[in-house]
């Protein structure tokens, strides 16, 4: 593993002004931003920072700035008053430290805190009725009990619905070093209220045996024996990386954009365009994993809670691992700091969150020309842009790719440990025994990719396209006959559409103003990747909150404040909020600055080998381009020097 200079968000033009308009906020930009929003009514300690970024500015300011300009930065900050229970939204600016905006918001419930996550354990492991059903249960040793708090979703008793809760399954390990989730304790929950930091009341669905199953994986404790026989496999650049690198911004190949990183997204993707000649054409404004939603599918007490909306009720930028810490990379590489603040306003920097490095992907293009004996051969290569998360029992490895030919790629790999629940407790009708008496539950993970889209211009549409055979019998004499139906969506709400592997489905995303030199209008097409579709019935708390789930893919009209699909705050939301919201307003889709949403998943049905460390699941999407160019962009790939032993 080599690794080359690390960028930081404190690149000195940000705090000067003079970086670029998307770069993220740099360390003493989210001091400052933070520092006057507590400020603001000398409450600060009733107050927790839930979330600070930089509130983008308006796409023409962007597109016309150039370097050496001085930017206004501005910084989106997201406040909890614990005191009455509001939600604050302010905009700063970081020229004048002044506010810009502010709005306060009743009956909602932002993002869980880090800070809120390990205060509830530690205030749940100190109560005397839960240490007392700990004892019932032969727990004394309270310090090696894992308590996380899981968002309620619509499930709060009638009572707290106003409150700000958390409910928190709890695992135990035999030793400091040891797995928790191989130890579950079930039907033991308690209810807190986050504001006043206050155990509500303890759940106790009655006592049942903590499952002995090992989960250890480390190979000091497993006693297992390396494999002699794996030889080292080195990636070696003798010549450094093809990419260059300055500031945020990349150029690899044909191909330039802005990396960007926030608490709630984590990595972001911004202007990705590619050189065509002498024009920088642009495809894509801005790319981000906007959700992810986990749901279990196994009803028994207290578990049918487990839902969570990974990015939304936690964000995922906090959750960022150093990637220092393995090798989670090969190759030339280049890594990016992200700085980030805690719910006290104070940056923290998570070193190298993001990694970039080049691969070699088999091959880009080949043929053997049988009559003459020639053969022309193209090794294919992609840039890989990543950053991997740790939340809870889970790890999630996400993937931007852009390739040779033009292709962009989305890739999510799921790794981790399963969550766990005790055979006796649980059975496996909903479940796979995973060991004598553990049970990994039936669950899906669903991710929605939100793809704020310019194909050569902020002037696109989208269509649905299916292959279907000829039914006219004059024109298809012999029943072979068959052609891609192309239909144009018009309006938001008839934009959201499921996959149909059965006809091809696939979207095109089409400037109708840009033809090649053949006539075809400039477009990007979707290709979807397998997915899986929601288990859970209509009216559950899953498809009320999450009912972007319903469909694969949403259109609407850009508006720079309609962020995520299930909304600003699905905590504790009642369900309606985000995409089916955003398309209520029923506005135009044809030859207009759209965003693409896809939403895919996976349905997890555990095997064995997926404990006590699963090996990764991969999933996603491609955007290739169908029209686009004028023919193979490709073509001038240079062949790979031939080696010869």
């Amino acid at each position: 593993m080599r690794g080359s200079n690390t960028v930081s968000a404190g690149d000195e033009r940000a705090a000067q002004g003079r970086g670029h308009p998307l770069d993220p906020l740099a360390g003493d930009e989210l001091r400052r931003a933070a520092h006057i929003a507590l400020s603001r009514d000398g409450r600060q300690s009733e107050l927790r920072v839930v979330d600070v970024s930089l509130y983008e500015p308006d796409k023409d300011e962007v597109r016309a700035w150039h370097p050496g300009a001085r930017v206004d930065r501005q910084a989106s900050v997201v406040l909890l008053d614990r005191e009455d229970g509001s939600t604050i939204e302010l905009v700063i600016s970081l020229r004048d430290d002044s506010i810009v905006s502010e709005r306060g918001l009743d009956g909602v419930q932002p993002a869980m805190t880090f800070g809120e996550y390990d205060e509830c354990e530690q205030l749940v492991r100190a109560d005397p009725g839960f240490q007392e059903a700990l004892r019932q249960r032969g727990v004394t040793e309270f310090d090696l009990v894992t308590v996380e708090a899981w968002g309620l979703g619509t499930h709060a008793d009638e009572r707290f619905r106003d409150r700000r809760l958390a409910w928190t399954p709890c695992w135990v390990r035999d030793d400091p070093d040891d797995n928790p989730y191989a130890h579950p304790i079930d039907g033991l929950f308690a209810i807190v209220d986050l504001n006043a930091m206050e155990v509500l009341y303890i759940e106790d669905h009655g006592v049942s045996p903590i499952p002995r199953t090992s989960g250890r994986y480390q190979p000091e404790t497993t006693g297992l024996a390396s494999r002699a026989d794996l030889r080292p496999l080195e990636i070696e650049q003798t010549e450094g990386a093809s990419f260059t690198v300055d500031g945020w911004g990349v150029a690899w190949q044909r191909w330039r954009f802005r990396i960007g990183f926030t608490a709630r997204e984590g990595l972001v993707l911004h202007q990705i365009s590619y050189r065509d000649g002498e024009r920088d054409r642009p495809i894509i404004y801005r790319a981000s994993f906007a959700e992810i939603v986990v749901p279990y599918g196994d009803p028994s007490p207290g578990s049918y809670r487990k839902c969570a909306f990974d990015i939304g009720e936690y964000g995922i930028g906090l959750c960022a691992n150093s990637l220092e810490l393995g090798c989670d990379c090969l190759g030339e590489i280049r890594y990016f700091n992200a700085d980030l603040c805690d719910d006290r306003g104070e940056p923290l920097t998570v070193k190298n969150a993001i990694c970039m490095h080049e691969e070699d992907f088999g091959l880009l293009w080949k043929h053997y020309d049988a009559g003459t004996g020639h053969a022309e051969t193209r090794r294919m290569r992609r840039l890989v842009v990543s950053f991997i998360i740790t939340i809870g029992n889970y790890d999630y490895a996400f993937y931007w790719y852009l390739y040779l030919d033009g292709t962009i790629e989305a890739e999510v790999k799921a790794t981790g440990v399963m969550l766990t629940q005790g055979l006796a407790a649980s059975g496996t009708d909903y479940g796979v025994a995973v060991g004598p008496d553990l049970v990994a539950p039936h669950h899906q993970h669903f991710f929605c990719a939100r793809l704020d889209m310019e194909v050569d211009g902020a002037h696109n549409s989208v269509y649905e396209v299916n292959a279907a055979a000829e039914e006219d019998e004059s024109e298809n004499p012999y029943g072979n006959a068959f052609r891609p139906v192309a239909t144009r969506l018009e309006r938001e709400p008839e934009a959201h559409r499921r996959i149909d592997p059965f006809s091809g489905r696939y979207w095109m995303v089409v400037n109708d103003r840009v033809r090649n030199s053949l006539g075809h209008p400039a477009a990007y097409k979707l290709l979807p990747g397998p997915t899986t579709f929601p288990f859970a019935r209509e009216g559950s708390d899953l498809m009320r909150r999450a009912a972007f789930l319903t469909d694969n893919v949403w259109v609407t009209h850009h508006d720079r404040h309609e962020r995520f699909p299930a909304g600003d705050y699905p905590n504790q939301h009642p369900g309606g909020a985000g995409l089916p919201e955003y398309q209520r307003a029923d506005r135009s889709i044809v030859d207009e600055d759209i965003v693409l949403w896809y939403s895919f998943g996976v349905l997890h049905i555990a095997r064995p080998e997926d404990w006590p460390v699963m090996p990764v699941d991969r999933i996603g999407f491609m955007l290739k381009p169908a029209g686009f160019f004028d023919r193979n962009p490709a073509l001038d790939v240079p062949p790979a020097p031939h080696r010869c032993a």
